[in-house]
């Protein structure tokens, strides 16, 4: 052989092994043994943001080992190993080998992946999700079964999710560009994301990850749907913050008004908020099986026989779940007296952006709001401006 061609198959043999490297770089690598799963078929799949997308697949031996190549993804990706309906989700950060174990007869519990920081991260999460999820199926039982009052409820439940979010958001922010924060900010417990975008302090959770990705990984398709979400839960929160200030400021613009309530009185009759136009109202947002509820009616009950033969009207909206005890408790009011049928989950609350129960607004005789009361002992003063 002599100097050229030896020359010749020199440089094949570079530029072929350069070639099959970089053929190898480019993709990831999942293996690891599966137990209990002869015969099984074991599925690796790609959750993408479109849907559930299948890669791989392969039968087991008894000795369960499986090997899975795939191309490696520009941003942190998610994929999901699935056996027998039994689905484990891990994420691949850029070109790796990821090492495996599990058991097919438990298959989340045993599932393992070694020497993987973000994946430890992504348990850690499904834990939370969990215990979280489960601390809520038990109050709303104790709510349903009246073992705890509606105002006990909310606060056991702001509590928990609280809780949550304080240890999650510790984990985003310590790494917002991580595969763990981006799987963090979109957990659901009961179809609903847990960080909710149009919250103020929960839309920093999701801004903090869409910046980071943006700077990491530019121009994928992930950041670009991370980002018009971001975008458009912050249009959307502006608007409401707009529609808000309108019920939180005086006075409204004439004409702008209110959204109309029309919801039952103890005799079964219906009743319009927007009937009482003409009169000076209080819409008043309560609930009856509270400590703070006698003494509150209490004291209405003496502005409203000051006030009632000069034009004033109390459309007072009761959130109390227990049904019976409303009409009990309403049944003497002289005022008209309403319930909310979904009690403290009503999405009149948020409508009224109403923050704290008891709130109240005062209404104009055309309909407007003129004042917002969440301090009752201002109550006497704002009415007295009125009359």
């Amino acid at each position: 052989m002599n100097k050229i061609t030896k020359g010749i198959l020199v440089a094949t043999l570079m530029v072929g092994g350069a070639l099959t490297a970089c053929k190898q770089e480019n993709v990831f690598h999942v293996k690891g043994n599966i137990d209990s799963a002869a015969g099984d078929t074991l599925f690796l799949e790609h959750r993408a943001l479109a849907g559930t997308e299948l890669l791989d697949s392969v039968i087991l031996k008894k000795e369960g080992a499986f090997s899975f190549d795939q191309p490696a993804p520009k941003n942190p990706e998610f994929y999901q190993l699935r056996i027998n309906n039994q689905v484990v989700t891990f994420a691949v950060d850029s070109m790796e080998t990821l090492q495996v174990t599990a058991d097919a007869s438990d298959f989340y519990r045993t599932f393992t992946v070694s020497g993987s920081p973000v994946n430890d991260q992504l348990r850690e999460v499904d834990a939370l999700v969990q215990l979280t999820a489960s601390q809520i199926h038990g109050l709303e039982n104790k709510h349903k079964s009246a073992l705890i009052d509606d105002m006990t409820f909310l606060a056991q439940l702001d509590s928990v999710l609280n809780d949550y979010k304080e240890k999650i958001s510790r984990l985003v922010l310590g790494n917002p560009g991580s595969a763990a924060a981006y799987y963090a900010v979109f957990q659901k417990i009961n179809n609903y994301l847990i960080f909710d975008p149009y919250n103020k302090q929960d839309y920093a959770m999701f801004g903090a990850v869409a910046t980071s990705w943006n700077r990491y990984y530019p121009d994928t398709e992930r950041t670009r749907h991370l980002y018009e979400f971001t975008m458009n839960a912050l249009k959307t929160r502006r608007r409401q913050e707009q529609q808000q200030k309108l019920l939180q400021h005086a006075p409204m613009e004439n004409g702008t008004g209110l959204p109309d309530i029309v919801l039952q009185e103890v005799n079964g009759s219906k009743v319009a908020l927007s009937s009482l136009k003409g009169k000076v109202v209080l819409l008043d947002f309560v609930v009856y099986n509270a400590n703070f509820s006698p003494k509150h009616n209490m004291e209405l009950n003496r502005i409203y026989q000051q006030y009632k033969s000069k034009g004033f009207e109390i459309y007072q909206i009761s959130f109390d779940s227990d049904e019976h005890f409303w009409k009990i408790s309403a049944s003497n009011l002289p005022w008209i007296t309403v319930r909310e049928p979904e009690s403290v989950n009503a999405r009149l609350l948020s409508m009224y952006n109403v923050r704290e129960i008891p709130t109240a607004f005062i209404l104009n005789r055309e309909g407007d709001v003129i004042s917002r009361v969440e301090d009752y002992n201002r109550l006497a003063d704002e009415l007295m401006k009125v009359f």
